[in-house]
């Protein structure tokens, strides 16, 4: 086993047997864990998750992305799945500054270099994957199309708390109770306290108890709530991306009907301006469309592929 070899719960997974993680060291010395599934060689679809997620969670994608002929590529953020935790309490989501998602994409790119995966490279990003994935675009090339899952460019809070949502994370960072977990915020992973019923995630039960199966077998999978400085420091960088210049590559986006998680007009907002990204609103749909209803989640993948097709084309 390589020295950098990281553990990979393939049982959990339920994915191609290809897989293999490996550990990685972001340029300001945080520990990240990625993992890769070989594939083909007609590109490599980089899979960013959104908060609380990890690797194994995506593997199923992964076999979709082989059967198309490439190979795929993920990351736990720093702050979850086994990724290094950046509190003494490692239940909380925590980052310095949003800014720093982006170490842990470089870390990325470089190993995709060094693993010389093929090309064209493309991006499928989904929530916070979705915030982190935007701002990097902006910042190198090596991206040929992307492809977005209620990405994370406005976070929706209730109008009573809106202006405590704003204030109280500046006046804890200045009191030096930054790392205190949001208020409202849950102590324990979703999938362990919510029904089935009525949950924000997803309307297909079998990806439900899928997930849950997961969060339950691996204590590092399971995450609550999101720090003060993480939710202040999200909400800055999704106002930000409302004023960013926007990308030349062919781009979509899908956001779901029954959305809660994300702050739906700001995604429609930002999509409608992106002018070589094309929109769809997905009836039914909740927030985790990757793992939603079949023909729900095979509708968004032919939208993605086909996204990524049109690269091919203008390349």
């Amino acid at each position: 086993m390589p020295r950098d070899a990281a553990p990979y719960h393939a049982d959990l997974a339920e994915g191609p047997e290809t897989a293999r993680a490996q550990w990685l060291r972001a340029d300001d010395g945080v520990k990240i864990r990625a993992g890769i599934w070989p594939g083909g060689p007609e590109g490599t679809v980089f899979i960013l998750p959104g908060r609380c997620e990890y690797i194994e969670k995506y593997a199923q994608l992964a076999g979709d992305v082989l059967a198309r002929g490439m190979t795929a590529l993920s990351v736990d953020w720093r702050g979850q799945g086994l990724s290094q935790r950046l509190l003494k309490n490692p239940d909380i989501g925590h980052v310095r500054h949003f800014q720093d998602y982006q170490a842990d994409v470089r870390a990325l790119i470089s190993w995709a270099e060094a693993e010389r995966l093929p090309r064209p490279w493309f991006m499928l990003a989904h929530s916070m994957g979705g915030a982190i994935g935007l701002r990097a675009l902006t910042r190198t090339p090596v991206f040929a199309a992307a492809a977005f899952s209620a990405p994370m460019w406005g976070i929706f809070i209730t109008p009573r708390l809106k202006h405590l949502s704003y204030t109280l994370p500046v006046i804890a960072k200045t009191v030096g109770l930054g790392g205190t977990r949001a208020p409202t915020t849950n102590t324990a992973d979703y999938f362990l306290h919510a029904p089935f019923e009525g949950n924000f995630l997803t309307s297909d039960r079998t990806q439900w108890d899928r997930m849950q199966r997961q969060a339950r077998a691996v204590d590092r999978f399971r995450l609550g709530g999101p720090s003060l400085i993480w939710l202040g420091e999200a909400l800055a960088e999704t106002r930000a991306l409302q004023r960013i210049a926007l990308p030349d590559i062919p781009a979509h986006v899908s956001l779901g009907t029954e959305e809660k998680i994300v702050e739906a007009p700001a995604v429609t907002r930002l999509a409608e301006r992106w002018e070589s990204a094309s929109f769809t609103l997905v009836e039914g749909a909740e927030h985790e469309i990757l793992m939603e209803r079949p023909g729900i989640r095979s509708a968004f993948l032919d939208r993605c592929f086909a996204t990524f097709a049109k690269a091919r084309v203008l390349a």
